[in-house]
């Protein structure tokens, strides 16, 4: 076997075991009730495929460098000794692509293990994380490395490796069981191809966005070799998706005696096979190179070596809305979000229930927030200025929160969820798993949450994690989810109606309110006054020709996190009082409804026990 056959076929097989290793995770997290006999089947497929995944990706590892650099001979007169294996250690520890694949080999063994303690679905969620890594570290590899715009490449090409996976790994999982499934046949099918239909949709538009990338003319798509090679692997999805939409359609439907269920899985082999061909597509896609030129700019900018980027013209108000930069991960997960919560509310308004507009409006203004600030002027200018990153930074932990939390995305889904009556665990039941988890009401806790979201000021400017998150963009995205979360974490135990923690009496709540506004204060006079700059190699080298210097625009910045979070303070304040004076209101119509059915009992008994201190004062008087 020639040295490029092997880098195929062990690519082929480690994408293929790691969607598989994936389904029959998601089929143990999502598809079966707990202590289903397919939950046995599908822990021996996870460990299984897991194995499978490991061996090839360790087998791509060294296959790719002797690929790479070439032996002298062929066959088995080829050199491949002992200095071999050291030359391909060398290989994975100093060089980017390298790294990657060693990373990759690494998250595989460790799924590898992981995956044999799997016997609930809890189990199953966290052994998904090795995988999430080998997924960031794949991304990284092949054409997304090279692309002009690299983390619209890098993003894009997570999401559609993690889609397909999903997408191949859960029907094929679903076929290996099908002989342990029993009468759970009709709802594992109908669950697995809700499963499928979005990863269906992150296939296809991460796909797309990847696409835009490597053409500098449309009609590449059809004069290169890539270009058909695309034009192949979109036509084998859209058959697996029209197969999909039949099988819902028609055969779904009638899951409900022996021979329509035998005639499904006959025709569900035909689903399995096409997926194996786009993968088989999609490897050979990954080894052809795009139509689009590669190569890199001969004088690139200070500003382009730090970002990736050209530096963004003078901030005025009109660039801050007019310039905007596709992140797709954060833009599918908010659009995906609002339209959701879109869906649940409708769903509720059409069994008669009833769920406030001012609710839904509150939520989707703080989706529509969250786009522009993760896709518009403050993650462009974020990105090159610590004042323009410090707008990103006030807006995402204190402006967008306070809508999301008033929207009580929780609660909707809880009410608009079907509960699960086999033990199996739903969106609905999953929700409650984490909202109900220790570790969710520790930092749901209001004192928590406060120090939370002051303290993580502190952690993130004055640590090597702010520089980090700068140069990362998987950094970037964990600082944007992770500052989202504390802000709507604290805002909901201020204001919010969502389950989860324990709220204080309202003055607790204006107690904390204020003490966290005077240390946002204390900690932008501090940046005001500090003559240290904050990531010196990543903002003192920015080459900026426009703008006030590093240190006076980080004093500037200081000025803006104290000036921004007054108004998202405010704000708060008075919906902590508007909210107090409610719960008054209903606490008086309380006592008032509950002193007419009693011929106001209580006011009686004071009344009574007025009267008896009254009468035992009198006799101590005589």
């Amino acid at each position: 076997m020639s040295i490029s056959t092997l880098v195929f076929a062990s690519a082929g097989i480690r994408d293929i075991s790691l969607g598989v290793t994936v389904g029959a995770l998601l089929v143990i997290m999502a598809l079966l009730p707990r202590g289903h006999r397919a939950v046995d089947r599908m822990g021996l497929v996870a460990r299984v495929a897991s194995a499978i995944w490991a061996v090839s990706a360790v087998t791509y590892l060294v296959a790719s460098y002797a690929q790479i650099v070439p032996r002298t001979g062929t066959g088995q007169t080829a050199s491949y000794g002992a200095g071999f294996i050291q030359e391909v250690w060398s290989f994975s520890t100093t060089i980017d692509l390298g790294k990657a694949f060693l990373q990759m080999a690494l998250a595989a063994i460790v799924a590898s293990i992981v995956v044999g303690f799997v016997r609930t679905p809890s189990a199953a969620a966290w052994a998904l994380v090795p995988v999430v890594w080998a997924l960031g570290w794949q991304a990284q590899t092949g054409h997304a490395a090279g692309a002009v715009d690299h983390h619209l490449a890098v993003s894009s090409m997570f999401l559609h490796i993690a889609g397909s996976a999903v997408w191949i790994g859960v029907i094929t999982a679903v076929v290996l069981g099908r002989r342990q499934l029993g009468a759970s046949t009709k709802d594992a099918v109908f669950r697995m191809s809700r499963i499928a239909l979005w990863a269906a949709i992150l296939v296809t538009v991460s796909g797309v966005g990847n696409a835009w990338l490597r053409f500098n003319d449309p009609m590449d798509l059809f004069a290169s070799n890539y270009g058909r090679i695309l034009l192949l692997k979109l036509a084998l999805m859209a058959v697996v998706v029209a197969l999909a939409a039949w099988h819902r359609r028609r055969t779904m439907p009638r899951l409900s005696n022996d021979h329509v269920q035998r005639r499904f899985w006959r025709v569900m082999a035909v689903d399995v096979w096409a997926l194996v061909g786009v993968v088989t597509v999609a490897a050979v896609l990954s080894g052809t190179a795009p139509p689009a030129d590669l190569t890199p700019i001969d004088a690139p900018t200070p500003a382009y070596f730090l970002t990736g980027y050209d530096l963004p013209p003078a901030p005025t108000f009109l660039t801050w809305f007019a310039q905007w930069r596709f992140e797709i991960i954060s833009a599918y997960v908010l659009v995906a979000l609002g339209v959701v919560y879109l869906i649940w509310a409708r769903r509720l308004h059409r069994r008669g229930d009833s769920w406030p507009w001012y609710r839904s409006f509150s939520f989707i203004f703080g989706i529509v927030a969250m786009i522009w600030i993760t896709q518009s002027g403050p993650a462009i200018y974020g990105a090159v200025t610590f004042s323009g990153h410090m707008v990103q930074h006030m807006m995402l932990v204190m402006a967008a929160p306070i809508p999301l939390a008033l929207g009580a995305p929780v609660t909707l889904a809880l009410r608009a969820l079907p509960p699960r009556a086999d033990r199996s665990r739903g969106p609905r039941e999953w929700i409650r798993v984490i909202v109900e988890s220790r570790i969710m009401k520790f930092f749901a806790n209001p004192i928590v949450a406060a120090i939370n979201f002051a303290g993580s000021l502190i952690a993130f400017y004055y640590s090597p994690v702010f520089e980090f998150a700068l140069r990362n963009h998987a950094g970037h995205l964990w600082m944007v989810l992770h500052f989202t979360l504390v802000g709507y974490l604290f805002a909901n135990a201020l204001v919010g109606i969502d389950p989860g923690p324990k709220r204080p009496r309202y003055p607790l709540r204006i107690v904390l309110l204020f003490a966290t506004m005077g240390f946002h204060a204390f900690f932008g006079v501090t940046l005001m006054a500090s003559q240290v700059l904050l990531a010196p190699t990543w903002f003192g080298l920015m080459g900026r020709a426009w703008g006030p210097d590093a240190i006076t625009d980080q004093q500037y910045g200081g000025q803006l996190a104290w000036g921004i979070g007054e108004l998202p303070t405010v704000l708060l304040a008075i919906g902590v009082v508007v909210a107090w004076r409610a719960a008054d209101a209903r606490e008086g119509k309380r006592k008032d409804r509950q002193a007419d059915r009693d011929d106001d009992a209580e006011l009686k008994k004071y009344n009574a026990m007025l009267a008896q201190v009254a009468d035992q004062d009198g006799q101590r008087g005589e």
